[in-house]
């Protein structure tokens, strides 16, 4: 089981969030579809997802996405995941 908590941060503060749970056990190859399923949650644009951002969140428990990360313009300024420990 596992819970990654998504939060969308403008100027600093949380505008939106929610936590992603899952009675599975967690695999980094199904990252993407814990992404899309957060960002779908808060209806907001999914991110590209590169290699990097995986290991951000592999070594540091937490990864963010700024608005560069987007294909389509967003208005926030970071869409930050955390792995939330249990």
């Amino acid at each position: 089981m596992f819970k990654i908590w998504g939060k969308v941060l403008k100027d600093g503060k949380i505008i939106s969030q929610t936590t992603y749970e899952s009675d599975e056990k967690f695999a980094y190859s199904n990252f993407f579809e814990y992404l899309t399923s957060i960002c779908a949650e808060m209806d907001i644009a999914t991110p590209v997802l590169l290699k990097t951002h995986i290991f951000s969140y592999a070594k540091y428990n937490t990864v963010s996405f700024i608005p560069r990360d987007f294909m389509e313009p967003v208005d926030f300024d970071k869409l930050v995941l955390e792995n939330m420990v249990l």
